[in-house]
């Protein structure tokens, strides 16, 4: 075993004092992660599901969108039960769910059964796995919370760059089924292989030294005994909802707006994707570290400072300005992945971290409803004004809301 115990006191981690074995547990959260976030990978499969299903580009985005749906309405009930079930048991099961889902979507011959198998089992899958890693880092660092969790969520971010060019080849060699099969597999045998070390510390370990000049904001002695009577958590979720729906309206327009507001050519605007995932990906443990050092809402109110310039950018923007476009995206991208690491660290920060995993989950679903307007919103407006300049004012008018809710309300009560 990876984790050695010495009359109820941790002694090692992989044979190493607990202090330095714990960050490489960190690698093993980031891959867990990286197999989970393939479902971000999903338009590798779209076109070819779409020729051999017969079905159109909408149909085709149906499996995901379900997925993202069951992932977030998942989280708070898994989070509820990973202390009662154990860590190494909760990220098995929920890596076998992963997998089964990738596996059924390969025997799928129509678009009602595929979004069964993907959308809803590997969803459902997604929600059990993911707040996994991120609790048991937040136990093994309580003296580095945002760092910790903001590298561990990097996998998530970044998994698009490795997972959707390995899935591209294997379609490429062996087709759609055969790929789906590969990679369900693939996940069930590296999660379960991971979940068997996977644990959380003893109770109430610290670590024994603090790092040579490493400065932390002090943690409360007490926490809201209520999650729902909490101005704090109304203030975070709303912040929350702002922060993805700003950050997933953009992801979905990054390739279309480049093409039809900009006029670069489709393969750069494509290719420039991966470098706004790059800066999606990077900015987690940047605003985890800034978490652990600063008050949330000055760390959210830098985000929104953010989102406001990258929305004037735009509004601005003309045909030919190929470095407005790709600093603006970045931007947007940049700030998505920020708040994907300073929601869980805020989490911990304002609430009692002995709930953290059922308190996260609940946060969470503020990703979901973000998800979902934001889809539908950026869609209707380029529907009504036959441009998506037209999206970046409502965003930039969200920017202005989200730096006054979190000046007044994100804060402990």
């Amino acid at each position: 075993m990876g984790i050695t115990y010495n009359d109820s006191r941790l002694t090692t981690v992989f044979g190493l004092p607990a202090e330095q074995g714990r960050w490489l547990l960190i690698p093993l959260g980031m891959t867990v992660l990286l197999c989970l976030g393939t479902v971000y990978s999903w338009s590798v499969f779209r076109n070819p599901l779409e020729v051999e299903f017969g079905i159109s580009a909408t149909e085709s985005l149906l499996p995901y969108t379900v997925a993202l749906a069951c992932y977030a309405a998942t989280m708070p009930i898994a989070g509820h039960y990973i202390t009662r079930v154990g860590t190494r048991a909760m990220l098995a099961l929920g890596g076998l769910v992963v997998g089964l889902g990738y596996i059924l979507a390969s025997f799928s011959t129509q678009i009602v059964t595929l979004t069964l198998a993907y959308g809803v089992v590997t969803g459902i899958g997604v929600g059990i796995t993911y707040g996994v890693p991120m609790a048991v880092m937040a136990r093994w660092f309580p003296d580095r919370k945002g760092l910790a969790v903001g590298l561990t969520v990097v996998g998530f971010g970044l998994s698009p760059l490795i997972t959707a060019p390995l899935a591209n080849r294997l379609i490429t060699n062996s087709g759609v089924r055969p790929t789906l099969q590969i990679l369900g597999i693939a996940f069930i045998v590296i999660i379960l292989a991971i979940a068997t070390v996977m644990r959380m510390p003893p109770a109430q370990w610290q670590p024994q030294q603090a790092v040579a000049g490493q400065t932390t904001i002090s943690l409360p002695t007490s926490y809201p005994q209520n999650l729902f009577k909490s101005r704090s958590f109304y203030g975070l979720w709303i912040c929350y909802t702002i922060g993805t729906l700003v950050g997933l309206s953009a992801i979905g327009i990054s390739s279309p707006v480049g093409e039809e507001i900009i006029k670069i050519e489709p393969t750069v605007a494509a290719s420039s994707v991966a470098l706004f995932a790059l800066f999606n990906g990077l900015s987690r443990p940047l605003f985890g570290w800034l978490s652990d050092r600063f008050k949330p809402r000055y760390v959210a109110i830098s985000t929104y400072t953010l989102i406001l310039i990258a929305c004037l950018l735009m509004v601005n923007a003309q045909e030919g300005q190929v470095l407005t476009y790709i600093l603006a995206f970045c931007i947007f991208w940049f700030c998505l992945g920020g708040w994907l690491a300073i929601a869980p660290t805020t989490t911990l920060r304002l609430f009692d971290p002995d709930n953290y995993a059922q308190n996260y989950g609940i946060v969470f679903t503020a990703y979901g409803v973000g998800a979902l307007l934001g889809t539908l919103a950026t869609g209707s407006i380029r529907d009504w004004f036959g441009t998506y300049t037209y999206a970046f004012y409502p965003m930039a008018a969200l920017a202005v809301i989200g730096i006054i809710i979190a000046s007044t309300m994100l804060k402990r009560d």
